[in-house]
């Protein structure tokens, strides 16, 4: 029996910020997923833990998970 393959997800990042400074990460397809002019692409990953590192190393100190679609990793 072949192993399965993790799943890989596509992750946004908001370019505003909330009211309390975080920069949500997403999975595409979330329904607070903000509109393409006010977010960043960061790529394709097995998990939000990877893509909130991402956000934070291109371009936010302050990057949370979406309580919506990346709860593991909301963290505020």
């Amino acid at each position: 029996m072949a192993e399965e393959e993790p799943a890989m997800t596509h992750y946004y990042v908001n370019r505003e910020a909330q009211d309390n400074g975080d920069h949500e990460v997403h999975e595409a397809g979330c329904d607070q997923l903000p509109e393409v002019w006010n977010r960043h692409y960061l790529g394709y990953f097995e998990s939000c833990d990877e893509a909130v590192r991402e956000a934070i190393r291109l371009y936010y100190p302050k990057s949370d998970g979406c309580g919506l679609c990346s709860l593991p990793c909301h963290t505020s």
